[in-house]
């Protein structure tokens, strides 16, 4: 792997870390658990151990207490060998415990924050319903305030991290009044287990059949007034700012696959025979895997930009939102190119190829749509 400016070695010994633990402990079960739709918990529980979670988290509360890099190289490297994985450490970090860590009280910080660092806990975000997402003032779940507790009514559905075993709870955007006409949307934290609180596991998924994703439902249930996290109508803000930092993530997962597509098309070239020669031996196939290097190569260097600039405390919303959109398209460029490469080898399961192919389609649809980030992109513009 070509060095980048962006990495110390502290960084390049982490990333040799996860790589092991994604070699060794993941490719092992990546397939049977992607056939099955297992989430699995012992292996959350394990990438716990490795301090896979809470990873920018101050260490008095449980976490590693690292830099978004770090974060950022974790993801990736799981995505190397299986999205699923890499998504369910990247919705644990930035959409469960970056909201509550940056807008949450000292009590909400040290109550819920700990078990997210372990691995044994992992928590949801609540934005998507049926009529709303990339239109996030569609959101229809109501949530009154009725003395000292909040009333919440709704639904959400395509939730990651929220219906499992350990599934710890949501932080969703809710609808708590109005002003001047508009929608007042809050965020509100609502524990597992609170009466009226109900959630089914999503199956049949295309993608991502290993990590768990689910449809919750809300029926006159009651959470405590304190429960609010921030102040009451700064919910899209919350919302907005946690799927800035949530884009990274996502284009780590893509960067990440995009490296294992890469590395598998190389030696599957080097080793597949035609007219008497290796693949890779053919002009045609040679420039194929030249132009995935070079975009990966540029994918990277977009992706650290904007990590680098949001750990020195500089505006990334654009950064972030132009690494997310290019990562996620030249994931889908690579895998099919990927694909290409392989022939029908890759069509079948349990080759990785099939897998990595079926992955990467989310990562234009989630946590900010490729349509929707070329509209932010262009507002930077000021078009």
């Amino acid at each position: 792997m070509v060095q980048s400016l962006f990495l110390t070695e502290a960084h390049e010994e982490l990333r040799a870390k996860v790589r092991q633990f994604a070699e060794q402990e993941v490719k092992p079960a990546a397939a049977e658990l992607d056939e099955q739709e297992i989430f699995s918990e012992e292996l959350t529980a394990r990438m716990g151990e490795m301090g896979f979670f809470g990873i920018q988290v101050p260490k008095e509360l449980g976490g590693q207490g690292l830099d978004t890099l770090s974060y950022i190289i974790i993801v990736e490297e799981l995505a190397r060998v299986d999205s699923s994985q890499a998504a369910t450490v990247a919705a644990v970090n930035s959409l469960g415990i970056a909201p509550i860590l940056k807008y949450g009280t000292e009590e909400q910080k040290k109550r819920f924050i700990p078990p997210l660092c372990t691995g044994k806990m992992t928590w949801a975000f609540g934005l998507t319903e049926e009529n709303a997402g990339s239109d996030a003032m569609g959101s229809e779940t109501t949530a009154i305030l009725e003395g000292d507790h909040w009333l919440i009514n709704g639904s959400k559905t395509h939730i990651t991290n929220s219906a499992s075993p350990v599934s710890g709870g949501i932080t969703l955007q809710a609808v708590t009044g109005e002003n001047k006409g508009k929608k007042r949307l809050s965020a509100i934290i609502v524990e597992k287990g609170t009466p009226g609180f109900t959630s089914e596991p999503s199956k049949g998924k295309m993608m991502w059949r290993a990590s768990d994703t689910g449809k919750l439902y809300f029926d006159n249930c009651r959470v405590p007034a304190e429960n609010l996290l921030g102040e009451e109508g700064q919910g899209g803000r919350i919302m907005l700012n946690t799927l800035d930092s949530g884009r990274l993530s996502i284009a780590a997962i893509g960067l990440g696959l995009s490296r294992g597509v890469l590395e598998a098309s190389i030696e599957h070239a080097k080793t597949r025979v035609q007219f008497g020669r290796p693949i890779s031996k053919f002009q045609a196939v040679g420039f194929k895997l030249a132009d995935m290097d070079v975009k990966i190569e540029l994918a990277q260097n977009t992706l650290y930009n904007a990590c680098w600039r949001k750990d020195n405390n500089m505006q990334f919303a654009r950064e972030a939102a132009i690494s997310k959109l290019y990562t996620s398209e030249i994931a889908r460029e690579i895998a099919d190119e990927g694909l290409q490469i392989h022939g029908a080898t890759g069509f079948f399961k349990p080759h990785p190829m099939e897998r990595f192919y079926r992955d990467q389609r989310l990562l234009q649809i989630g946590e900010g749509t490729s349509e929707i980030l070329r509209l932010v992109i262009s507002r930077y513009l000021g078009v």
